[in-house]
Order: C-alpha cells, then structure tokens, then sequence
C-alpha cells in the first residue's frame, strides 16, 4: 500500500498546480489580468508622461512618435514586458473583455463597430490617453464628451 502513495501524492499535485495555472475564461467573474494592480498603474503614468508626443503613423518610439498602438506596445513593454499585438484589429481581441464599470487603470479602451478603428489606454476618472492622428501628439481625452462618447467602445484588461 505504501509502495503507491508517492505516485498518488505526485499525481495530486500536478493536478493542484495545473488547476491553479488556468486563466479563467470571461464567464467566470471579473476579468481576470496577468499585471498587478502596481504594473496597471505604472502603465497609466507612464502612458500620461507621454502626452505631447507626436503622432506619427507606424510610429512606436518617444523619439520616432506613435500611432495609437505603437503607444500601447511600447507602455506595456516598458512597464510590464508584455508585447501586445501591433495592430488595433488585433488589440480587440487581446486579453480579456471588462465592463465598463469595471474599468481600472492599464486596461485599453477600443473603439469602432464591427472593426476596430482606435485605442487607447485608460488612465482612471474616465480619460484615456492615446495617439490620435496625423499631425497630433499624444493626448487624454475623455470617454464621456464630445466625439468619443459617440464611438461604439469596448474595453480589455490584459
């Protein structure tokens, strides 16, 4: 009887880390995020000690400018190491979906109907900072006034 107890005891084991290595999907509560509420945060500093700098189209350098996803990959690779995917119809898939009134600093903010046109990075009180076109710089705007309350937005915590 003895003789089986340490494969038993291995098998429980790997068993208990495995469960605890999965993500949970979206039905299962809040979105579920691989950074830390310390990480999130560093994110939205860091993307605000951007606002100014130019837009520039492929763009994802302080010293080159930034599009509105050269901007997001380079704040979460510098504050997190996390390479998010390069273009924003690829950033509306990426990570998990949150509602609204769930939003935390870090998590993007998408926007478009059917597909996806602009992102950014939400920064907390309903404003988000991103790049938003040819001859612009890096800005926040809020979600709530003017042109952005009128776009169709969905929101994601990677």
């Amino acid at each position: 009887m003895r003789r089986h107890a340490l494969p038993t005891l291995t098998l429980v084991t790997c068993l208990l880390l495995a469960g605890c290595g999965t993500t949970p999907g979206p039905s299962r509560g809040p979105a579920y995020s691989r950074l830390s509420a310390e990480q999130a945060s560093d994110i939205a500093i860091h993307a605000l000690g951007l606002v100014g700098t130019p837009y520039r189209y492929g763009g994802n350098t302080p010293d080159g400018g930034f599009d509105c996803s050269g901007l997001i990959g380079y704040v979460y690779k510098s504050r997190a190491g996390v390479a998010p995917p390069r273009t924003v119809a690829q950033l509306s898939g990426f990570g998990q979906p949150v509602d609204q009134d769930a939003l935390r600093t870090g998590d993007l903010v998408v926007f478009g109907r059917g597909r996806p046109t602009h992102a950014g990075i939400y920064v907390g009180q309903g404003r988000f900072v991103h790049a938003p076109s040819t001859g612009g710089t890096v800005r926040m705007d809020d979600l709530h006034a003017g042109y952005w309350a009128r776009q169709n937005q969905s929101f994601r915590r990677p």
